[in-house]
Parts: C-alpha cells; structure tokens; sequence
C-alpha cells in the first residue's frame, strides 16, 4: 500500500498537428486532447508465448487489447454506477477527508465560455455540450501555488504555479477518492487536459475522466514554457506542493495516486515513477522520452518499485520507441518482472506488430514475476506519435472519441 493518495497523475495528452508535439488547434497543441477522425477495419489478436500474455485488436471504437495478468484477469471498465471508482485494498485517507476544503476556484486562462455541463455515456460519441476552449465538466476550476517552495513561476498563473482540479460528482468529503495527474505534452496547456480539446469530454484527462464516470479527483498542471523542463527539480516541486494542497483540502485515497502522460508529460510521469514511487501507486508513459530526469527519491534510492505501463509507436519520428526500451527496462527490473529477450524488442515479434499492415495494429504484454502491486504493461502500436492511435487508420492516427487507450488504461489500473 502507499502511504499517499493514488495521485493519478495523468499527464495531459494532446494530439497535435500531424500527431506531433507543436501547437496548433483542433488536432493539438494548446486545444489538445484528440485527433483527426479515423474509420472502422478489422479485428486481430496475437497472443506471446511463455510467462506473460499479449494482445490486440483493430476496428471502431478501438477496442482494448486483453490478456491475463500473472495472478488475475485485467479487469473491465472499473467504475460504479454510482461515480465512485471501484478500489482494491483499504484506502487510506488523507487529511483533507472530513473538511470542507476553502479553495476558491477560479477560471483556467486559456479556457472560456460556460462550462462543460452534458456528457454523453461511455461507448457514444461527441462529447455533448463538452467542446473546444470552454471550461471541462465538473465542479472544480484553477488554482495557483505560489511562495517559497516553488522555483520559477509561471506567467498564466500571475507568479504561481497553476492547475485544472475536478472533483467526482456528488463528491463526498467523507469518501476517500483516487487522485489522478495529467500531464500535457510540449506545447500543450493544462486547458487542453482539463476540457479534451476539440474531442471533448470524450478525451478530457487522456480519456480517463469518462472511464472513471467522473469518480475520481483528476488534476491537469500546466507546465513552465508549455514544457516540463524540471529544471532544478521545479516541476517536481510543484507536484509535490500540489500532492499536498489537494490531500489537506480533499478527501484522497492516498494509496492511489497517479500520474499520466504524453510526450513530454510521459516525460514527467517517467521522472515521479522514479524519484516518486513510494507516493505514486502507478504511472502511465504515452510515447516517452527521459525528457524530465530521472532522479533518486529523497532517500537515495533508484531501485524502488512502482505500477508501470507505457504505450509506444513503432512509426513515431519525435520520440523513437528506440529509447524507450531502457525506461521499461529499468522498472522490469525494479519490479522483479521476467523480461523478455532483447530479440523481442523487433516488428513482428511477440511484443511488436509488424511496422504497417497485417491484422494486428497493437500488442500489449503484461509482464509475469513483478512483485505484488507492481505490474507492468508494455504496448507497442503501429502508430505516429500520439496519445490516441487508432488500429483501423491507416496511419494509426489520433482520434479522441475511438481510440483504444483510455479504455485499456483504465482497465489495466483497476485490475490491481
């Protein structure tokens, strides 16, 4: 169990222009969150001999690739009717539990317009009311976090440090909630986390916010430069101020922290999954580099185990899934995961679908051996550098509203 709360640090993922990282609307940058539209094709599966399982599949909607976890299933969508996320274990709440929190939210700047009111169901399309550079649904806003603790400022936050927080529906200040981080790409704001971009509710939090039925604590910060350069530990303080001002004024599941992100925000996820495990249960890398550190924890360690899954595209020409093989490798070893040979780590083998074509246009593998409450999941995709890869597009390329990863995401963090 962790001594904090589950912090799902999701880190923002904005598609971009061309899938890429810089600015633009509709497709990225600071309206991120989606992508172009993609169609409908075939489904597929390929399944990994020995210890570990592996599978994936094509067609509308971007159905999630399955497979058994060394001791359970992975889960289906996880959440209750009732907007609470189902939790395994015992939560462990924070301070804030029992308090009426006297934050005064205010309006992201880089959001206008009424807010986000009408979502649609899980499995529909569009959004609702929930579009473009309007505020994301849910009671919440911005806050900022400013004073000694911090290095730098940041220029929308009038010499704080900002953020998106939404809170569950019906939230409950005697209900302890999993916390949840996003983390935006280079280029991107914490609008585009916060409200989905012009995919809208559909990808608000990478999806995850409609996976959960709005029954989690989710956070989008917004990044010095549009980037988190972490220059200094910066951006790892502020998380860690964040971490605190959310558990003393919310009520947290503090064994449920998580943090999420895409590019440059899987950078930062890939810097708390080491300098910040024993707070974090678990971090999800969309097309990572080790773009934000990767430091010791404040006592010193390197070696501490975190839950770990990290999506990548074979066709991706910003952050090639070249480097990313020693980021997985290092947590299969901090996990005490069965790795696979090196041989492996090729187009069409058991881990990786081939480059283009074939039926298959992802593979995800959930390791076997990894200690308890430390799984990892590796998935590799046909696909350009994007959050939301679709199996069915040709370029495997970025819609909101029918890619397979939210889903999948949350399967695989409820499975545990």
């Amino acid at each position: 169990m962790r001594g904090r709360a589950l912090l799902v640090l999701v880190v923002a993922m904005a598609i971009f222009v061309a899938c890429g990282d810089s600015g633009g609307s509709g497709v990225g940058g600071d309206g991120g969150g989606d992508g172009s539209s993609g169609g409908s094709g075939s489904s597929g599966s390929s399944s990994s001999s020995g210890s570990s399982s592996s599978s994936g599949s094509s067609g509308s909607g971007g159905s999630s690739g399955s497979g058994a976890r060394s001791g359970g299933s992975s889960g289906g969508d996880g959440g209750r009717d009732s907007g609470t996320v189902s939790e395994g274990g015992t939560a462990m709440p924070s301070p804030g539990c029992g308090k009426t929190s006297t934050l005064t939210f205010g309006t992201d700047p880089n959001e206008t317009g009424a807010a986000c009111t009408t979502v649609f169901p899980i499995g529909t399309q569009g959004g609702g009311t929930c579009k473009g550079d309007q505020p994301g649904y849910g009671t919440g806003g911005w806050l900022t976090i400013s004073g000694p603790g911090q290095i730098g400022s940041d220029s929308l936050a009038h010499g704080g440090r900002g953020f998106d927080v939404r809170l569950p529906d019906n939230y409950d200040k005697n209900h302890a909630y999993w916390l949840i981080f996003v983390y935006h790409p280079r280029g991107g704001t914490s609008a585009g986390m916060d409200n989905g971009g012009s995919s809208g509710y559909d990808f608000a939090y990478n999806g995850l916010q409609q996976q959960s039925k709005n029954g989690a604590i989710f956070v989008a910060p917004n990044g010095l430069g549009n980037g988190w350069g972490n220059s200094g530990g910066e951006d790892l303080t502020f998380t860690d101020d964040m971490v605190s001002l959310i558990e003393q004024n919310f009520c947290v599941d503090t064994t449920h922290i998580i943090s999420d992100g895409f590019s440059w925000g899987s950078g930062m996820s890939y810097e708390l999954a080491c300098a910040r495990a024993k707070i974090f249960h678990a971090v999800v890398l969309y097309e990572g580099g080790v773009l934000s550190n990767c430091d010791p924890d404040p006592q010193g360690s390197t070696t501490d185990p975190v839950a770990y899954m990290q999506i990548e595209g074979l066709n991706d020409t910003i952050l090639s899934i070249g480097s990313s093989y020693s980021m997985r490798d290092k947590f299969v070893q901090n996990n005490g995961c069965t790795p696979f040979p090196s041989s492996d780590d090729n187009p069409g083998t058991a881990l990786e679908p081939p480059v283009s074509g074939g039926s298959v246009g992802h593979i995800c593998t959930n390791y076997a051996g990894c200690s308890a409450g430390h799984p990892l999941r590796w998935c590799v995709t046909q696909s350009v550098h994007t959050p939301a890869p679709v199996d069915a597009d040709p370029g495997n390329c970025c819609d909101g509203i029918n890619t397979w990863t939210p889903k999948d995401v949350w399967s695989w963090l409820t499975s545990f």
